[in-house]
């Protein structure tokens, strides 16, 4: 090996034992959480609740197991084997996984594998020359990540990677809420169409008695009209009920990736709400911001884009390469195994670009710009976090108190009903108060079932907002 060649590489060595990663490091953020939740404080609802809000850790990961209901569990597990959104996310983080392979390999050597053989001739005054040469050999090429470039460039991949698999457990999180809400609602429904049909039933037999009165001169054909109209009204509510029914379970299938009447026969047969829990454990606010998929997120974004400050700026330094080739020529193809024919190179160098139109800096202040923009990106995800828990459990919280009151409400209209029939057969009260107090009856009953669904639905909407629905592997 020549002078000028040892010279360059000990330069290259000594540089790559003299390296440095450029660029900030990355230091998680600190966040100021609240202690404790403003919907468990001094503001909080007084009084009995059925499932009160207790302090205790918050075990959300398979949150349905808490509804005691086998066929909401089996179509949470179906759709995330089956849901086609999931199906992309998972593709998105075997691609982030593959990103993070590519860049990983800009820091290592490369070796390339050769052969070829030449035939050619030349001419000249005494005449042409026709030779042969082959040659088998390889190549080999080494970028010394000495100021850290491409090491940032794997600590950027590897945010990427842990970012998009959050993103797959935010689907997770959403898709478990969205298949519990709508499977709440179709349960209402039915419940709502129970009940219109029982109270339909009553506003028959109402409207035979007074026929039955009518015709014994009892009372006018007014009040048959009157009665006959109750009854085509409360019939007439039986199709849009029956279309939400049909609705939700065709919702329902193609969130679990199957066609839309693929579930019908299965859950088209009433079942009640599944059971809400006699308590529910909300933690505390920095366990659920831990937890969050969408504030995980947030912050690998702002950990990659941190390390791609670094690559930005080890652009402005040299580049240190070493290359080496080897091989055996020879120009006969029999004589090519022989180590006479073998032949080497080794070249290190170093390429810098001092002049570029302040391309680096503009890189530079790209970089940085985006970790502004990330940095508050993630500020924001853990107010919206905050907010949306403490809406929930307002939101449960106060359904529950509506959902007593309504309670007390059916009661009261079930009297007034046994009440103004009793007192309309023997002539005390006239038909009007019948009609009014079983239309309020059907009205309370039907605003009592949609309590009970939104006390549900809000209490998966509470899980969901506390990152319900996945857990760490």
């Amino acid at each position: 090996m020549n002078k000028p060649t040892c010279s360059i590489l000990g330069l290259v060595c000594s540089a790559a034992l003299s390296g440095c990663t450029v660029g900030p490091n990355y230091q998680s953020p600190q966040n100021s959480s609240p202690a404790g939740w403003n919907e468990r404080g001094p503001g909080a609802p007084r009084g009995t609740l059925s499932s009160p809000l207790v302090d205790g850790p918050a075990d959300v990961s398979r949150w349905w197991r808490n509804l005691s209901d086998p066929t909401l569990a089996d179509l949470i597990t179906r759709a995330y084997s089956q849901n086609l959104d999931i199906v992309q996310a998972q593709a998105r983080v075997r691609q982030a996984r593959a990103s993070r392979v590519i860049a990983a390999a800009g820091g290592q050597p490369t070796l390339d594998l050769s052969a070829r053989a030449t035939r050619q001739r030349s001419n000249s005054r005494s005449g042409g020359v026709t030779s042969n040469n082959f040659q088998i050999g390889a190549d080999a090429s080494w970028e010394i990540d000495v100021f850290g470039g491409i090491e940032r460039g794997v600590e950027a991949a590897d945010a990427d990677l842990r970012g998009t698999i959050s993103d797959l457990h935010a689907l997770q999180v959403s898709l478990s809420g969205e298949i519990g809400i709508a499977y709440s609602e179709l349960r209402g429904f039915q419940s709502q169409l129970e009940i219109t049909n029982r109270n339909l039933a009553l506003q028959l037999d109402t409207l035979s008695l007074t026929r039955e009165r009518a015709e014994a001169g009892f009372v006018s054909q007014l009040d048959v009209a009157n009665a006959e109209a109750q009854v085509a009204s409360t019939q007439a509510q039986i199709p849009t009920i029956q279309a939400s029914i049909n609705s939700s379970i065709y919702a329902i299938s193609v969130l679990i990736g199957a066609e839309p009447a693929e579930l019908y026969s299965q859950l088209i047969t009433a079942a009640p709400l599944p059971s809400v829990p006699s308590q529910v454990a909300v933690g505390i606010p920095s366990e659920v911001l831990k937890r969050r998929p969408d504030v995980q997120r947030a912050e690998e974004s702002l950990h990659a884009a941190t390390a791609r400050i670094g690559v930005a700026v080890a652009d402005r330094y040299p580049k240190f390469t070493i290359g080496a080739s080897a091989g055996l020529s020879s120009d006969r193809f029999e004589s090519l195994g022989n180590l006479a024919n073998r032949f080497w190179s080794l070249s290190p160098g170093i390429s810098w670009s001092v002049l570029n139109g302040d391309r680096v800096e503009g890189n530079i202040a790209l970089a940085t710009a985006r970790v502004e923009e990330a940095d508050a990106a993630y500020r924001q995800s853990i107010l919206i976090a905050l907010q949306d828990v403490e809406t929930a459990m307002a939101n449960f919280t106060r359904q529950q108190q509506r959902r007593e009151l309504l309670a007390q409400a059916v009661d009261a209209n079930r009297r007034a009903v046994e009440l103004a029939l009793e007192r309309y057969q023997v002539g005390k009260t006239d038909f009007l108060s019948v009609l009014n107090a079983q239309g309020q009856l059907l009205s309370s009953e039907q605003n009592l079932s949609q309590a009970n669904t939104n006390v549900l639905s809000n209490l998966i909407t509470l899980y969901k907002a506390m990152g319900g629905g996945w857990e760490a592997k």
